[in-house]
């Protein structure tokens, strides 16, 4: 039924939604299949409140009902009840709401005035090449739901405005950390309105990580001081944002537009049943996703919801990168079309994503993957060939890679490391994120019988690589002080005693988080570390790969990995001031044509000229 006839009798290119003045405000719904279409105005936000009056929208061109009030209609809440041709009547809050009561059921009219908190600025200038960013994952419950943060509002919003917090033994923590960590973009795990976390019950344990869409323009309840009030979390969200922009700090939205969290309830459903979703020839829908459910992106309808919710996003709150979770489920054109909506915004809004080939009934070659990088400039993919061949596969908790000394992968892990077969600015380089063993657990794994301090060691190496990697560093919050979450390989919805951050540990491996520290600033000192194009990339000669020993000279730098628990001479021509070394002694030494790379570490040379020779 939904077939490339439907999209061009049906496909509409205006706006949908609502549109707020204070004469008057107008509503609009794409729903084609729909017999009649009803606003019900509810009395109150109050989940128990009854329809106090209901109005008929007018069928129009493309299956777009319309209506509108007259009058200032702030803090209206609202659903539409649909009725179709021989199935039941649904009544659903508004696909594309922006305000929400709780737990998303009914959407809300909010005037401009309600939307904005104090201090709200304009949208920082764009950022440049994104091999420049520093990026930093985190979960807003996880930052500051220790009791020992020493943060007020813990697992809310407004924990990550405040300043000037730390543990009781005096560490940094929240946004402090984070400004003091060279951090430049923080990716934040998803903040739209999800369906696992129950808002009107705040006293109650609940966690999850949050990839379960319900309203995908709407801020998340949960993490609000008051989840029953709509223009809340909306200012608390905006707050948030601003108080990192203060800080320096950009924000990347993770966004998971490739399934929703129940697709017999979600308003796609409720408003045009079927269409929103893809499905096997069968009937069966497709769930190439794993959790019951394929966002059909490919169809005209779903991209320009896409893309409209992206722009929302970018323009509303100032969003300066999204991280598409399973990327691979979403198709090129789409994409394409989500990169040429941000450009009209701000060219330097960042795109990366899971470019993972998923099963999903869409051609190869229209799958958004890291197989059809070319046809996605501009957007970034995670490079788990890097991740793996670092620490070891991620899918086999005992598997060792190079830092746990797995020798034989060496010329690979150096063309993952140089980006040889790719742009840079199209790979995201990162051994943890919020998904399986944190990297510190995955070490451990593999060698549970070692010492802490060589377990620390291989951790500390496989940071290096990725701070000195080409492409798009990407760490997750902790990883600097070696994050362990107790060997929970998917804390998704374990408690806050697994998955809160605990900052005494930051000041525990504090020579580790000063060593990250150096390579962060190293790399935004020496451009050669972070080159933006293939072409730079490619003027790098990789000086050896193997026998646990990866090197690399590009123009007067030296950058060297050893994985092997002794010492490895490296031949390096010439002289070389040491920069950088695991060893801290050795760094500013000077070395003539050879180095001793430390064990279990790294060290970065620039050569040193002489007068005859500059």
């Amino acid at each position: 039924m939904f077939d490339a006839a439907f999209d061009a009798q049906y496909a509409f290119d205006g706006w949908l939604g609502t549109r707020y003045t204070q004469a008057a405000t107008a509503f609009r719904l794409w729903a084609p299949t729909a017999e009649s279409v009803t606003l019900c105005v509810y009395r109150s936000a109050d989940p128990q409140a009854a329809i106090g009056h209901t109005q008929a929208l007018t069928r129009g061109d493309r299956g777009v009902w319309t209506t509108t009030l007259a009058g200032d209609q702030r803090n209206l809440v609202f659903t539409y009840q649909l009725t179709f041709a021989g199935r039941p009547q649904t009544e659903t809050i508004d696909p594309y709401a922006t305000a929400a009561t709780v737990n998303g059921l009914r959407g809300v009219v909010l005037a401009p005035d309600q939307l904005e908190p104090a201090g709200w600025g304009p949208r920082l200038a764009p950022f440049g090449p994104l091999t420049d960013a520093v990026i930093t994952e985190l979960h807003l419950r996880d930052v500051s739901s220790s009791p020992d943060s020493g943060i007020r509002h813990r697992g809310q919003y407004l924990g990550l405005t405040e300043r000037g917090t730390h543990t009781p033994g005096g560490q940094a923590t929240g946004l402090d950390y984070l400004r003091q960590s060279g951090t430049t973009h923080v990716q934040i795990m998803p903040f739209f309105d999800f369906g696992t976390v129950d808002e009107a019950h705040p006293e109650r344990p609940q966690y999850n990580w949050g990839y379960d869409p319900v309203n995908y323009n709407v801020p998340e309840g949960s993490y609000a001081t008051d989840a029953a009030a709509p223009a809340c979390r909306i200012q608390e969200a905006k707050a948030m944002i601003q108080a990192l922009h203060d800080a320096g700090i950009r924000v990347i939205m993770d966004v998971v537009y490739n399934h929703v969290f129940d697709p017999a309830t979600h308003p796609f459903a409720l408003t045009v049943l079927g269409y929103f979703f893809r499905s096997w020839p069968d009937g069966t829908l497709a769930n190439g996703t794993g959790v019951g459910n394929d966002v059909a992106s490919e169809r005209a309808m779903v991209r320009k919801y896409i893309v409209d919710s992206v722009r929302y996003w970018a323009e509303a709150y100032h969003i300066d990168g999204f991280r598409f979770d399973l990327m691979g489920i979403l198709d090129v054109g789409t994409m394409q079309a989500v990169r040429e909506a941000l450009d009209a915004i701000d060219d330097g809004i960042a795109m990366l994503g899971e470019g993972w080939d998923m099963a999903t009934p869409l051609d190869a070659g229209q799958k958004a993957t890291r197989q059809n990088a070319a046809a996605l400039p501009g957007v970034a993919f995670f490079d788990d060939d890097f991740r793996d061949l670092v620490k070891g596969h991620v899918f086999n908790a005992a598997a060792p890679g190079f830092v746990s000394g797995a020798a034989g992968h060496e010329a690979a892990l150096a063309d993952a490391l140089l980006a040889r077969h790719a742009e840079p600015a199209q790979l995201v380089q990162y051994v943890e994120v919020h998904d399986n063993l944190t990297l510190f657990d995955k070490l451990q794994a593999v060698s549970p019988q070692a010492d802490s301090a060589v377990i620390a060691r291989q951790a500390r190496l496989a940071n290096a690589l990725v701070a000195l990697s080409a492409g798009v560093p990407l760490i997750q919050l902790g990883q600097a002080f070696l994050r362990s979450k107790g060997g929970d390989a998917n804390s998704y919805r374990s408690p806050d005693a697994v998955n809160a951050i605990d900052w005494a540990r930051a000041a525990w491996a504090r020579e580790a988080v000063a060593e990250l520290n150096a390579l962060w600033a190293l790399r935004k000192a020496q451009p050669a570390l972070r080159p933006a194009t293939a072409n730079v990339a490619a003027d790098t000669a990789v000086l050896q790969a193997a026998d646990l020993l990866i090197a690399y000279q590009s123009g007067e730098l030296v950058v060297a990995f050893n994985a092997a628990l002794q010492d490895q001479n490296l031949a390096v021509a010439g002289r070389f001031r040491v920069l950088f070394s695991s060893t801290a002694a050795q760094c500013g030494e000077t070395v003539v044509d050879q180095v001793a790379v430390p064990a279990v570490g790294a060290v970065v040379l620039q050569a040193v000229y002489t007068p005859s020779q500059a």
